[in-house]
């Protein structure tokens, strides 16, 4: 090759890398094709007037004082958000890593050689000689067809898909702390009833023993009425157990320990709100969850880029200056100085055993399997807004029908009481009332709980307020670089 040629072939290489080119596909969004509506939304009572989205702070429309100072320390003090933190920050320093191979390298090298020529050698200089270098070399390697570009774009994905995933996992735990704070206070009061009832049985047991005393009813009755009794204190008791639990889930959820966190009984006198339901084509924009996906789908897009372009020649540019000399004295003075344009090479891979090639179906496959969870991810997003809806639509019904069903039963026991009262029926026709009414009671406060419950489901799958555009732009994914990033010692 003359020298005409090769400076046509380098002259071919830098006009293709000015010109931007670039290996593998331009991403492009996967297709999804929502339905127009939601199908459970049919009768769903909408917020009124209508929001267009959820609150950012989504946990005030509960109206809980106790429950949005409990929410506020979960984005300051959970642990696992912090790390989720911190993997983003990681993710963002992984740029900044990627983005440094589009710099030359530079290196300083010092030497100090002393040695003798051996015998017989023509030297200027007999003896014993010292040598001393220094020298500055600079190497590059240009970005011809895009690698590094694609690189950079790949990682750039992964940080916003590592910032999606941190907002996911903060709307999780905070959906995660609503739903353990509103079962507590369902415990609460499931107590507060069990105690009612306690107090009830307790003048109940005292009547039939007063009636057993002057031989008006026998000794069954006494037994029974205090069976009754200590089964349904042993229940109250039992409820101290779950309770505690998620007392201590909630100060995990907070980033305390168990012990520094006590909260007081309450009851449960929060009603479900409205909550504005989103279309399901909008549901894409606001869940952070599938933002994640689809930011790993652009990742793994890109990397198909970084695998077609090792098929491609690579070129290494390098040069040199530096000074030698023999004496100290005169090593940095310009007759002791010398540089080198070079060494500069192109590299290609003319056989690898097919590995290039597996590695480009890799990427290939891995750009499927995101698109893949991606499309599945959205999928179980309107899987959970359905379930949700659907469970509050029936919830509501079951609980009209199930206040009336306490109300019977509470009717019932008491005339039921009377006839025992006037010796028309046995006790066990008592016990057998009280049972029904306090059971009747207790399901009425879990359908309550159950309706909280998918309240903040259905704010969870929602998206809690995220949207989009809330996701780091591709040079805030990049992080903050400053100039002290480029020294060679770290400094903080």
């Amino acid at each position: 090759m003359n020298f005409r040629t090769a400076n046509r072939l380098i002259f071919t290489l830098f006009t293709a890398q000015l010109a931007g080119c670039m290996a593998g596909p331009d991403y492009v969004r996967p297709e999804m094709h929502p339905p127009k509506a939601f199908k459970e939304i049919k009768g769903w009572k909408q917020a009124q007037p209508r929001d267009n989205v959820v609150p950012g702070k989504w946990w005030q429309i509960f109206n809980d004082a106790q429950l949005n100072a409990l929410e506020e320390q979960v984005a300051i003090a959970n642990q696992s958000i912090r790390q989720a933190e911190a993997q983003y920050r990681q993710a963002q320093h992984l740029v900044q890593s990627s983005q440094s191979a589009f710099f030359p390298v530079i290196n300083m090298m010092g030497s100090f050689n002393r040695f003798r020529a051996a015998s017989g050698q023509s030297v200027a200089v007999a003896g014993v000689r010292n040598l001393f270098s220094t020298a500055v070399n600079a190497a590059w390697e240009p970005d011809l067809w895009g690698s590094v570009r694609r690189q950079v774009e790949s990682n750039t994905g992964s940080a916003q898909a590592s910032a999606a995933t941190l907002q996911a996992l903060l709307l999780s735990s905070q959906a995660t702390l609503a739903d353990n704070y509103f079962q507590l206070k369902v415990l609460d009061s499931q107590k507060a009833l069990l105690d009612e009832t306690v107090t009830a049985y307790t003048k109940t047991l005292q009547i039939i023993t007063n009636r057993y005393a002057v031989g008006i009813v026998s000794k069954a009755d006494v037994e029974q009425a205090e069976t009754q009794l200590e089964s349904v204190r042993a229940q109250s008791i039992n409820l101290g157990v779950q309770r505690a639990k998620l007392e201590h889930a909630i100060a995990v959820l907070i980033g305390k320990s168990p012990a520094e966190l006590s909260l007081g009984t309450s009851q449960l006198n929060v009603q479900p709100p409205a909550i504005p339901v989103l279309l399901p084509s909008e549901l894409l924009e606001r869940r952070p969850d599938i933002a994640a996906a689809e930011r790993k789908v652009s990742a793994a897009n890109a990397q198909i880029g970084v695998a077609k372009a090792a098929y491609y020649p690579t070129l290494n540019l390098s040069a040199t200056n530096g000074f030698q000399s023999s004496s100290i004295e005169t090593l940095f003075t310009i007759a002791r100085r010398y540089w080198a344009l070079g060494p500069a090479g192109a590299a290609m891979t003319l056989f690898d055993g097919g590995a290039k090639h597996s590695q480009y179906k890799q990427a290939i496959d891995g750009f499927d399997a995101t698109v893949a969870g991606y499309r599945q991810t959205v999928l179980t997003g309107f899987q959970e807004v359905e379930d949700n809806l659907a469970a509050l639509r029936i919830l509501e019904e079951e609980s009209a029908v199930q206040n009336k069903a306490v109300e019977s039963a509470k009717q019932a026991l008491k005339l039921t009481v009377n006839q025992y009262q006037a010796g028309t029926i046995s006790y066990l026709n008592v016990m057998a009332a009280q049972t029904i009414a306090l059971s009747n009671q207790q399901t009425a406060v879990q359908l309550q709980g159950q309706r909280l419950s998918a309240s903040v489901m259905l704010v969870k799958a929602l998206g809690g307020g995220w949207n989009v555009a809330m996701l780091p732009t591709p040079d805030q994914a990049g992080g903050t670089v400053k100039w002290t990033d480029f020294l060679i010692l770290p400094v903080d």
